[in-house]
């Protein structure tokens, strides 16, 4: 690659160009800084160390959406890299197990069609309006939203909680649980796996192996018995799957609808409360879809796409990109580029959907619409049943979580209280710690995890 504009000549390499450190303490605190430094850098397109490993990251929205648009020029799918096809990239590097899996979200080339028609066929059930399945499924997540807020409710009809831990991020959990046909059987460790692999720590690899068993076992139980399910349906548009292929994909949806869920229902939280007033204007006037548009806007759960490599040579922004380099979307760095920016002016009435939190092009995420009825049902059920809600710490010390892929908060402390009306269901206390025990006892299932959250039986962290 070379700059362009002259900073380089053509026939240095990516990994000689000098590469920021991209996941520091100030990307974690406040990521906005770094994508304005790198821009006033390098321009739309920058070289950075992803933890050791030089990589492109995309910072302007319309380099971004050239990108997305052209799938057959700039393919995902681990086999175009060439550092890694090279061993120039290390084999225990930590990202790796989120971009080897075998799934429809990462794969590449002339295959990924089919599988897309597979996953919209199975999707289609809970994403239709129609759909007998999609109305007991939003019955469903309003059942379970109360559920969790008599809960949390059991610390009182006024106090403090951690909205992320207690709400946030069980409810998405509890919703993929019925997606899988497989409620009650998904617990909070599951979760943690799934954060671990996200996360491209040094546990992802073996938190991977878990959680592909787990699909695994379920995967095979639908083949046996299929039932109305995503599973199911995901076997009858595509019967050729085989147990691997069915566990990847099966992973890959809890991880979009538990994990991303979560962040997106915080993210939402966060902003209505503290945010520039237009989300809580789109709340105060009944329009909650567009509220959840503002926070996709501003706070994208998704902080960076996965990688795409160019088949041939090509320029973006300032820089030439030698075929088989990766380059990364930086989701929230496009919103903020003055040419995507000046269009989406703070001044309208309704926000843009050209954002590319969905994603663009061939790609667009295939749940965006389960995603955004999630969050909007569990929203309207926070604002419904709590007449206050705040902030219990100053948001620059909100504990944000920052990773390759997502950006969302470790813990959402809240003063809360509840409406007059809300009956606080009484709810036996089944997780206790054992007299003179050091750690607190481990629950059986999430239920139980959040019943001792608000009984005190449960240390926090422990989640």
């Amino acid at each position: 690659m070379e700059r362009v504009s002259g900073g380089h000549p053509p026939d240095i390499t990516l990994e000689l160009l000098p590469a920021e450190p991209l996941l520091g303490r100030e990307y974690q605190d406040n990521p906005e800084a770094v994508h304005e430094r790198l821009r006033r850098r390098h321009g739309a397109v920058a070289p950075v160390d992803l933890l050791g490993v030089p990589v492109w990251l995309v910072l302007g929205y319309p380099e971004a959406l050239h990108v997305l648009q052209n799938d057959a020029m700039w393919p995902k799918g681990m086999q175009y890299w060439r550092a890694r096809n090279e061993g120039r990239v290390p084999y225990d590097w930590p990202v790796a197990p989120a971009l080897t899996a075998e799934n429809m979200m990462a794969r590449g080339g002339p295959g990924h069609a089919a599988y897309r028609a597979a996953w919209d066929a199975a999707l289609k059930p809970f994403q239709d309006p129609g759909h007998p399945q999609t109305r007991r499924l939003r019955e469903n997540i309003r059942r379970t939203a109360k559920d969790l807020i008599g809960l949390l409710a059991q610390g009182g009809r006024s106090g403090i909680a951690d909205l992320a831990a207690q709400f946030s991020r069980p409810l998405p959990l509890m919703v993929a649980g019925e997606l899988l046909g497989a409620s009650g059987s998904l617990d909070d460790e599951a979760l943690m796996d799934i954060w671990r692999i996200l996360d491209a720590g040094p546990a992802s690899a073996r938190a991977s192996e878990r959680v592909l068993a787990a699909m695994g076992r379920l995967g095979e139980e639908k083949r046996r018995r299929p039932g109305e399910d995503f599973p199911s349906y995901l076997l009858a548009a595509r019967p050729t799957l085989t147990a691997s292929e069915l566990a990847h994909e099966l992973t890959m949806l809890m991880g979009m609808i538990a994990d991303h869920g979560g962040i997106l229902i915080a993210n939402s939280v966060v902003e209505i409360i503290t945010g520039d007033g237009r989300a809580r204007a789109s709340l105060s006037a009944g329009m909650i879809r567009e509220a959840v548009n503002h926070v996709v806007l501003r706070k994208p759960p998704l902080a960076n796409f996965t990688p795409r490599f160019p088949v041939t040579d090509q320029r973006l922004g300032e820089y030439i990109i030698r075929a088989g380099e990766p380059v990364w979307i930086a989701t929230a760095a496009t919103h903020t580029d003055v040419r995507f920016a000046a269009g989406a002016s703070a001044h309208r009435a309704t926000s843009t959907r050209a954002h590319l939190s969905w994603g663009a092009g061939p790609r667009q995420c295939p749940a965006r619409e389960l995603a955004t009825t999630i969050t909007t049902l569990a929203l309207e059920s926070l604002f419904e049943q709590f007449e206050h809600l705040e902030l219990a710490v100053p948001t620059d010390r909100l504990p944000w979580r920052s990773s390759p892929f997502v950006r969302g908060l470790r813990a959402l402390p809240i003063r809360y209280r509840l409406r007059p009306g809300f009956e606080i269901p009484a709810v036996p206390v089944t997780a206790r710690r054992a007299a003179g025990e050091e750690r607190p006892v481990q629950p059986a299932t999430l239920r139980q995890f959040l019943t001792g959250l608000v009984t005190g039986t449960i240390d926090p962290n422990s989640f």
